[in-house]
């Protein structure tokens, strides 16, 4: 089995679970909030969205919610199945324009500028490897800009630490010591189905450039929010205490000496004059 079916059989397998990741520990809805807050920056009242790897539909509800018009996309038909039930449950279902069984890298049969925004959020190019540059560069063919993100290799290194020791100790420190310089997850070496390729901004930056686009805003996902649960449930139960970490948490993640710092590495890019 190739990387890709592996990904739609992750993604096919764990089903329902990817509705509740983002609502599972109140990291995860910092992190919901900050990708929603990033996403409002580039999606105005009337756009028309393509959305790459909507899974479940929390996205599509949030642009929804912004007055978009979305076609959805996703490698999984159990994903999508999902999608189309969670957002008519939220009532977002009028903006769904339709919804396609699509790989990130295959927007060849969009026009070019066809989209306001292309959404690709939850990591649909680290798992394409090599195929990224020309990846995104379909996708800034086919959009005015491009929002997304990628998985972090030193955020989720720094917070996944535990996990990273015990790993070092199965796989070995060659293998491990590869996939902390690389960000490359196939160097674990097993069967998994969710291998992915990890970013550093530096290699965000790159990879913008080789797709042909320009940054033209970036930020991390978490920062002060990783590590802290019983912290985030006690501000959590104080809205306008919440409201108020959640600014301040937002306006960090966007710092430059921040965004090599979270889970993701979010981005904005457009195609260059």
């Amino acid at each position: 089995m190739d990387v890709s079916e592996r990904i739609r059989a992750h993604f096919d397998q764990l089903g329902e679970g990817e509705w509740d990741r983002l609502d599972a520990h109140p990291r995860s809805r910092v992190s919901l909030e900050v990708h929603g807050r990033f996403l409002a920056d580039h999606v105005a009242a009337g756009d028309r969205v393509l959305e790459i790897g909507a899974g479940p539909g929390r996205f599509t509800i949030a642009l929804a919610e912004l007055g978009a018009r979305v076609v959805v996309t996703d490698v999984s038909e159990v994903q999508l199945g999902l999608n189309r039930r969670h957002v008519a449950e939220a009532g977002a279902e009028p903006a769904v324009e339709a919804r396609h069984l699509l790989d990130v890298r295959d927007t060849g049969r969009f026009a070019a500028a066809e989209f306001d925004a292309v959404v690709a959020y939850g990591g649909p190019l680290s798992y394409v490897f090599e195929a990224a540059p020309e990846a995104l560069a379909g996708l800034l063919r086919v959009g005015r800009v491009v929002v997304a993100s990628v998985m972090s290799t030193l955020g989720a290194w720094a917070f996944f630490l535990p996990q990273v020791v015990a790993q070092a100790a199965d796989i070995g420190v060659a293998a491990d010591d590869a996939i902390f310089s690389t960000g490359d997850l196939r160097h674990e070496g097993r069967d998994s189905g969710h291998v992915c390729q990890m970013y550093r901004w530096r290699e965000v930056e790159a990879l913008v450039a080789a797709a042909g686009g320009e940054v033209v805003a970036a930020s991390a996902s978490n920062w002060a929010s990783l590590g802290h649960d019983d912290t985030l449930e006690q501000l959590a139960a104080d809205p306008a205490e919440w409201g108020r970490f959640l600014d301040h948490e937002v306006s960090a993640c966007r710092e430059p000496g921040l965004l090599d710092a979270g889970t993701h590495i979010l981005f904005a890019a457009r195609r260059r004059p």
